[in-house]
């Protein structure tokens, strides 16, 4: 018998929708959460054929900490065996770290906010002071806008740094990111999803500041109950709306490549128009994607249909692939 594909997630609630899609399809399929799983590493028999990747840097905002830093450990196992995955070693290690997306997008020219990568409280005065006001500081391993602060002036940061404001960013990692903030044109900002190096959708997420820097889509149906959105957990917001939006063709252009250079099969970019110069600045990489709440009426169709269709694909060309005998040349 054929071994199943695994999802390997952490949140209880985000990928509901993909279980049901795949159960439809009649796809064999574990539910692997990866704050329970354990691993040999001398094993060689992976027991799935194909391992999607769903473990989000906000798993820590659960309890979950260790989600984050176990996915890389498996999910190097796994490209060491050859074991197919999506959104597999790379792309997570990707995910998990601001520092390198901003590394990438440098490499791969990609306009992206000035920005400089510090280790301790202490250093972020003199980080802020190499920039232009206002500026944001963020966790290296980001997750659902936790920890962001804004500062408009060098005393507001060094008031927060003598109140010790500033610590949690370095909770996970002890790393930060000292950035130019760009407030965006209309307050609005853009995501745009692809799959399997094409793109699905964009959408225009209309923030109010006020509310802070939690801008997941999952959550951004008014017509929903925190309850019932996410349990009451992070990524919860009920103020902001979301309508299809058509980027232009560069910015769909350095979406895929960007996707293409950290192998990322899933997953979401976001950029604004700034409010300082009017030009467009890539600000965030996500390589978890729960698309955008009440997607048909958003966008037209829903994209989990996408998903398990390519999911679908991508399993029935594995298990069709006749077992390698060993010994053969």
């Amino acid at each position: 018998m054929s071994k199943p594909l695994a999802i390997f997630y952490e949140h209880p609630e985000w990928f509901k929708p993909l279980f049901k899609k795949l159960e439809e399809r009649g796809i064999p399929h574990e539910h692997v959460l990866a704050h329970e799983h354990h691993y040999e590493p001398d094993d060689r028999d992976v027991p799935y054929s194909l391992v999607v990747n769903r473990v989000s840097p906000s798993s820590y905002l659960r309890g979950h900490t260790s989600a984050i830093f176990y996915a890389l450990q498996y999910l190097q196992h796994l490209d060491t065996l050859g074991v197919p995955t999506v959104n597999g070693y790379k792309a997570h290690l990707l995910e998990v770290s601001k520092a390198r997306q901003l590394g990438l997008l440098k490499r791969l020219g990609i306009p992206h906010p000035r920005s400089l990568v510090v280790n301790a409280a202490s250093q972020i005065t003199a980080a802020a002071a190499e920039l232009e006001f206002p500026i944001i500081v963020k966790p290296n391993i980001g997750g659902s806008g936790a920890h962001m602060q804004r500062f408009d002036s060098i005393d507001d940061v060094r008031a927060a740094i003598n109140d010790s404001l500033l610590d949690d960013v370095f909770v996970l990692d002890s790393t930060a990111i000292v950035q130019e903030f760009h407030p965006a044109v209309d307050d609005t900002i853009t995501r745009v999803e692809a799959l399997n190096g094409e793109i699905l959708y964009g959408i225009n997420i209309q923030n109010d500041p006020s509310l802070g820097f939690n801008l997941c889509p999952a959550s951004l149906d008014e017509r929903r109950q925190p309850a019932a959105t996410e349990n009451g957990e992070a990524c919860v917001t009920q103020t902001r709306s979301a309508e299809k939006a058509n980027p232009p063709d560069e910015v769909l252009e350095a979406t895929l490549a960007i996707f293409h250079e950290a192998q990322i099969d899933i997953g979401g970019l976001e950029y604004l128009v700034s409010q300082r110069d009017g030009l467009i600045y890539f600000y965030d990489i996500n390589a978890v994607s729960n698309f955008v709440a009440n997607a048909p009426s958003v966008v037209g169709f829903d994209p989990f249909d996408n998903f398990a269709d390519y999911l679908q694909t991508r399993y029935e060309s594995i298990v069709r692939e006749p077992a390698a005998v060993p010994g053969d040349d």
